[in-house]
């Protein structure tokens, strides 16, 4: 993977959007497996903390691959990250937003119906536009702003279900549960959004916010153990449940969070978003094969909608006619000349 300051070639972003939304359809199909399959159920909190404590010793990894040399990497560590907390807090930030957002998605999910959650949460693909252009100071013309409606409305119908509006919840607070995942797809844009800017607005190398970032990510996920599943692990213990399949998870998931990183870094939070959304399809249309998974009328008219949303968020910008003014001004230089 290229460094923080390298200047990155179209390829090598290809590549990396490419990997990130394989290896993220391959993620959601072993999730949908571990949680279905019969046997012992793994605490899905553990597998958090094991995927920041395995995207941790990659960036270490990844450090020590660029300074060739395990006292410069202990070195630019001990500098960058512990002796300049400050700098380093930057990255608690986010961490926070993504433990706050997880915590109001599992109450928006006890509160709403499935339709209700799964529709109302691809409004994360809007605050991130939103949030591109209050922090980022992005422009988004008038074709991409429809093109990111479309997006919400193509991924909004893939995961509709013929009867997600058909389950009741019991003892539920409908606006407890939209408050909730809106206040959750608020949490998704800003974090994402403001890990881009910190991401971008310094010198500092990729591979140490990721140290960063991931040391909070770490302290998030044991929060979570604690408060959610504490007794349990104590009784059964922290792997409880782990096979092969989990460990894969976990790897799945370290691979996803360095190569989001990355796109991040050289793309934007935009372009994650479609890379999500095609990662959707695809494990979708996976779960055909692997599932007896039916393709609905829905799920075709949302992979249109995508399709074309992409094809839209990628034209050109028209350029405004030149005015008078410079019609006149371009003419006296030629004649000048």
């Amino acid at each position: 993977m290229a460094g923080a300051g390298d200047t990155v070639s179209v390829r090598f972003k290809l590549y990396a959007l490419t990997v990130m939304t394989i290896n993220a359809a391959g993620y959601i199909l072993l999730l949908r497996y571990t949680r279905t399959v019969d046997g012992p159920m793994y605490f899905s909190t553990t597998t958090v903390v094991m995927t920041e404590v395995f995207k941790l010793l990659s960036s270490i990894c990844m450090l020590f691959s660029m300074h060739r040399s395990l006292s410069a990497t202990v070195t630019d560590i001990y500098r960058n990250v512990f002796c300049n907390p400050m700098d380093s807090f930057k990255m608690c930030i986010p961490s926070i937003i993504y433990m706050v957002q997880n915590n109001l998605a599992f109450v928006a999910l006890s509160n709403l119906d499935a339709g209700t959650y799964q529709v109302t949460y691809q409004l994360k693909i809007i605050s991130t536009a939103l949030f591109s252009v209050i922090l980022l100071r992005k422009q988004i013309s008038v074709i991409q702003w429809i093109s990111l409606v479309t997006l919400f409305a193509g991924v909004a119908c893939v995961q509709l279900q013929p009867d997600s509006f058909t389950k009741k919840v019991e003892h539920v607070n409908y606006t407890v549960g939209l408050i909730s995942i809106l206040s959750a797809c608020l949490c998704s844009g800003f974090a994402g959004v403001y890990f881009e800017k910190v991401l971008k607005g310094s010198d500092t190398s990729l591979w140490i916010r990721n140290i960063q970032m991931y040391l909070f990510g770490i302290v998030s996920g044991l929060i979570g153990v604690y408060t959610k599943d504490f007794f349990g692990v104590i009784e059964k213990g922290f792997f409880y449940g782990y096979t092969p399949y989990v460990w894969a998870i976990v790897v799945a998931g370290s691979v996803g969070g360095l190569y989001t990183s990355v796109v991040v870094k050289y793309t934007d939070n935009i372009i994650k978003g479609f890379s999500t959304t095609i990662s959707i399809i695809l494990s979708t249309l996976m779960s055909v094969y692997l599932f007896g998974k039916e393709i609905t009328v829905l799920f075709s008219l949302g992979a249109g909608l995508v399709i074309l949303a992409i094809f839209l968020y990628g034209m050109p910008a028209r350029k405004p006619p030149p005015s008078a003014s410079d019609s006149k001004a371009s003419g006296k230089l030629a004649q000048t000349v």
